[in-house]
C-alpha cells in the first residue's frame, strides 16, 4: 500500500545535542551511520511520504520491530543479537545516543538494525500499515512539568500513528520508573480502544519481560530509589478511523 501524505512541520521536543562529541564519535556519524540509516523517513528525502519497502531495506523478508527512543542502544543491540531473523528500527533524536550505538556496533556483526536519528513520527509516516510486530518505549523522557505532559508519547498524537503501523495483536511494551508517567499511560493508551492492557494483577506489571536485561537508565533509576514498571499493551482489532471518530465526537 502506497501512502501519499504530504510532509508536515513538527516541533521536535527534547535535546538534539548535549556536550560536544568526542572526535572519534563525530567521525562515526559520518562513516558508519550511512551503513545503518533508515531510508525514506526524512522530509527532504521523501517529501510525499511514500511508504517504504522494509524488505528491501533489510534485504530479507521477516518480522520487524520498532524501538522509540533507544538511548545508548544497549537494548536494541540485545534484541538484534538474540533475534537475527528480525529487523530492528531504532529512532533516537539525541545525537550522542546515536553515536554511542554506532560505537557499540563497531564490535558487532549485525545487519538487522536500521537507525533513524530523528523524530519517530517521521518513521511512522512512511511505515506500511500493520508492518511492525512489536514496539518498545523504554524509559521515555518523563516531561515532569504538567504543561509538558502533552509532549509525552502516550498521547493520541503519537498513539494513533503507532496503532496504524502495528499488526493486529502486536505488543506495545512500555517501561518507566516515573509514577505519573505510569498513571498517564494507563489512562491514555487504552482510551481509544486501539490498545488493550494485558495486566490482570498488580504483579503482572511489576515483573520484567522474559529475557529482559536492565538498561543503563534502569540501573541508575533503581540505584536512586526508583521502582520500574513494565506495561504491555496489545493492538486490538478496532479500526483506527472508527476509534478516531468516536474520540472526536466525544
Amino acid at each position: 500500500m502506497t501512502s501519499s501524505r504530504p510532509a508536515v512541520h513538527r516541533n521536535l521536543y527534547g535535546r538534539r545535542r548535549g556536550k560536544r562529541l568526542k572526535p572519534s564519535r563525530a567521525v562515526l556519524l559520518e562513516t558508519d551511520l550511512p551503513k545503518f540509516l533508515f531510508q525514506g523517513a526524512s522530509a527532504g528525502e521523501n517529501p510525499c511520504r511514500e511508504t517504504v519497502d522494509l524488505e528491501r531495506q533489510f534485504g530479507a523478508k521477516g518480522k520487524f520491530r520498532l524501538e522509540i527512543g533507544f538511548g545508548s542502544g544497549e537494548h536494541l543491540i540485545q534484541i538484534a543479537d538474540s533475534h537475527p531473523e528480525i529487523g530492528l528500527i531504532g529512532c533516537e533524536p539525541f545525537i550522542s545516543g546515536v553515536a554511542s550505538l554506532l560505537a557499540k556496533l563497531r564490535s558487532q556483526r549485525m545487519s538487522n538494525i536500521r537507525i533513524y536519528p530523528g523524530d519517530v513520527r517521521d518513521v511512522l509516516d512512511v511505515l506500511p500499515d500493520g508492518s511492525i510486530s512489536l514496539a518498545y518505549l523504554l524509559y521515555p523522557d518523563p516531561w515532569p512539568k504538567k504543561r509538558h505532559h502533552r509532549r509525552r508519547f502516550v498521547t493520541p498524537e503519537f498513539l494513533r500513528p503507532l496503532a496504524r503501523v502495528l499488526e493486529c495483536s502486536a505488543e506495545f511494551r512500555i517501561a518507566t520508573d516515573v509514577p505519573d508517567y505510569t498513571r498517564q499511560t494507563i489512562e491514555q493508551v487504552p482510551r481509544d480502544g486501539l490498545f488493550e492492557w494485558t495486566a490482570r494483577r498488580c504483579c503482572d506489571w511489576m515483573r520484567p519481560w522474559t529475557g529482559w536485561l536492565p538498561t543503563r537508565y534502569e540501573q541508575k533509576a533503581v540505584a536512586n530509589g526508583g521502582t520500574p514498571v513494565y506495561m504491555t499493551f496489545i493492538r486490538t482489532r478496532v479500526k483506527l478511523h472508527a476509534a478516531a471518530a468516536e474520540q472526536d465526537s466525544g
